[in-house]
């Protein structure tokens, strides 16, 4: 039997794109990943992110926001950073844990100028449908990040 790999999607806010790759991982890799997700500055989980995850059939609405202080103590595999910020104020990690940068856009903050519910919706649901293709290349696509170049697989 294979031990999991275990993952930390990093944000900011611990409120959209790390849940949503937690959830993710959790749907499609709950095989072979540990999936936690977690914030620098935690805050409430954004709810159109819910929904977004919801209408691909994800159910998010159980998680909640973590700050990443609180788990320090697991021995993480990989920490993936999800946004700048989070990659410049990541902390360190104990033991072997390899920290990558996969950002996506900030589906808030694209949001703001939209002209309508639905539009904005637009923003969360390119997001979601990018990092779900992201968390389906795990774990290979984490060694192309991490040497810089892509493997022809």
């Amino acid at each position: 039997m294979k031990n999991k790999l275990q993952v930390l999607f990093l944000c900011t806010g611990n409120s959209c794109r790390s849940q949503m790759a937690e959830g993710w991982a959790k749907k499609l890799r709950a095989d072979d990943i540990e999936a936690y997700s977690a914030g620098v500055k935690p805050k409430k989980i954004d709810p159109r992110a819910v929904k977004a995850m919801s209408e691909a059939g994800v159910d998010i609405s159980g998680q909640g926001s973590k700050d990443v202080k609180n788990l320090m103590h697991v021995p993480f595999d990989y920490v993936i950073t999800l946004c700048g910020h989070a990659h410049e104020t990541c902390p360190l990690f104990p033991g072997q844990t390899k920290v990558i940068h996969h950002g996506f856009e900030d589906p808030p903050q694209l949001a703001q100028g939209a002209k309508s519910e639905d539009d904005a919706m637009d923003h969360y649901r390119r997001v979601r449908d990018e990092i779900k293709e992201f968390v389906l290349g795990l774990p290979d696509n984490l060694k192309e990040e991490e040497t810089g170049f892509k493997l022809n697989l």
